[in-house]
Order: structure tokens, then sequence, then C-alpha cells
């Protein structure tokens, strides 16, 4: 049974985050992206603060609590919400749903720092893999020496899936000591208030002229309720469980139905050379992320003469 809860919750997580792309796409047409990520923070925030009211937990971090909230919100908001959603305005939403799922290979080298999760063969296989795949989606530009945007964007979106990985390490060392629910909102509502600042310092003219259309609106709650505060409940509930390489395992089909969700909904091109990068690096996140049970040795033993 546990099993099951604990697979079903990867594929309610992957669908919502496979869609999540296309919204995020939606809402920075009207939106600017730091003042839009401020917002979606503070609706996730909002959404885990009526939940935890109508739970009746305490809601106040108790005194150790503060210091690795506050750093998860730094990580997860500033580190990859924030950095990864301005990139995103220069990149179609499903090359940067590609991009950001090489967060499984981040994870898989730094687990093996930080987690005491060894780097095995398969391991070093798949990252081998992986970045191929992030050659074969970014290279064109770089063998042109085309500095663009979206090349710009790119660079800064797998910086920010860096982030995440730092982010999904540091959650599996610290949260087990913590309510799951409660630190995702400190974190969410710190992180929002650092997105608020930065949109307040470098967005304040687009802000002062932003009107809202239906279709922004409903994708910024979308992005908000599900993309933020339920999926990542999930996900910090799935990494309590299972080893975090592991866990990355599932979220291979998110780039892919990011992908396809771009091309459905929003018309974007999907090149061969990106179908072909987003197979390597889905493949090397299976290599990074599967476990290869040694038989042991059988022992022989021979009987002594009486």
């Amino acid at each position: 049974m546990n099993k099951f809860k604990v697979i079903s919750m990867i594929a309610m997580i992957s669908l919502i985050w496979g869609y999540l792309w296309v919204t995020v796409k939606f809402c920075l047409e009207d939106i600017p992206p730091f003042f839009y990520t401020s917002l979606r923070l503070f609706i996730g925030s909002v959404v885990l603060f009526i939940v935890l009211l109508v739970k009746r937990k305490n809601l106040l971090p108790q005194k150790r609590e503060w210091a690795p909230f506050f750093s998860l919100s730094l990580l997860m908001c500033v580190g990859y919400y924030a950095l990864s959603t301005y990139g995103m305005q220069f990149v179609d939403s499903g090359i940067s749903s590609v991009l950001v799922y090489t967060m499984p290979i981040f994870v898989s080298i730094l687990a093996h720092f930080f987690l005491d999760e060894h780097l095995t063969l398969n391991k070093v296989i798949g990252l081998i893999i992986g970045a191929v795949g992030l050659l074969l989606i970014i290279g064109p530009q770089l063998l042109h020496l085309s500095w663009n945007l979206s090349l710009v964007g790119e660079i800064i979106i797998i910086i920010s899936a860096f982030f995440w990985a730092c982010t999904n390490l540091y959650t599996k060392k610290i949260g087990q000591n913590h309510d799951k629910l409660k630190m995702t909102m400190w974190q969410m509502l710190f992180g929002g208030v650092w997105a608020m600042l930065i949109a307040l310092a470098s967005e304040h003219k687009e802000i002062s002229t932003i009107t809202l259309s239906h279709t922004s609106i409903l994708a910024l709650l979308y992005s908000g309720v599900l993309g933020t505060a339920i999926a990542f409940i999930g996900w910090n509930w799935v990494l309590g469980k299972i080893q975090a390489s592991i866990a990355s395992i599932a979220l291979m089909s998110v780039p892919l139905l990011g992908l396809f969700f771009g091309w459905l909904q929003l018309g974007e091109k999907i090149t061969n050379n990106v179908v072909a990068g987003a197979a390597l690096v889905c493949l090397g996140i299976l290599f990074t992320s599967i476990q290869i049970k040694r038989k042991k040795p059988i022992k022989i033993t021979t009987k002594k003469p009486a």
C-alpha cells in the first residue's frame, strides 16, 4: 500500500508539473517574472496556511527552525523559482521543462558527496548521457556562437535546476526533523518576500502597468495552488519516503509532458535536436536513478574429514 501511495503521488505531481510550463508562459505575457514568482509563492503559502489551520497544527516555527526555513527559501524560491521563471522569458515552455529536469542528474552528483548515495557505474553512464542530451539542445547555438537571449535563458534555467537539486538534498537531510507542511509554507512565504523585493527593485515600471487577462489569472491560480503548494507538499513527502535519486526517476515524464503541452497549446516547434536531447536527458535520469543490486558471491564451504 505504501508503494502504491508513493507511485500515485509521483504520477499526480508529474501531470501537474508537466502542464505547469504552459501556465507560466501564459502568466509571463502579462506579469514580469519576479513579480509573478512572488504572487505564485504568496498564493501557495496562503493555501498551506489554511491547510495548517484546518489541521490545527502549530503555525510558528520553533527557534531551531527559522534558519533552515530561511535557507530553503533562498535555495528553492530565489535559486529555482525566480531564476527559472526569469529564464523562461526567452525560452519555449517545452525546452524549459527539459532543462529544469536535469535536476535529478545534479542530485546524483551532489548526493554522492552529501547524502552518502554513492556514484555507481550506471549513474556515471547516466550523467554522460544526460550531458550529451543537454549539448544536443543548446549545442546548435553554441556551435554558431549565437550568444543570444535564448541561450542566456537556457543557461539560467540550467543554473536554476542546480539550485533545485541543492534544495532536494537539503530537504532530504533535514526534512525528517520538521513538519513538511509548515516547512513548505514558511519557505514559500519567505521566498515570496524575497521575490517581491527583487521585483520592486527591478520591475516597478512594468508592475505599474499590469493588466491581467482571464487566462493569466487562471494560470496564476493553477501555478500557485496546484503547481506550487499541492505539488511540493507531495514532492517533499515523496523525498521523505525514498532515496532522493530514486524519487527523481519518475520525473522523467515531466519534460516529455512539457514538450507535448507546449506543442499542443502554445504551438511551439519541436525540432529533431530537441526531441533527441530530451530523450537522452530522460535516459540519463533513468540511469542515474536506478539501483542495480549486485549478487552476493556464493560461499563454498568444505567439510573437514572426520
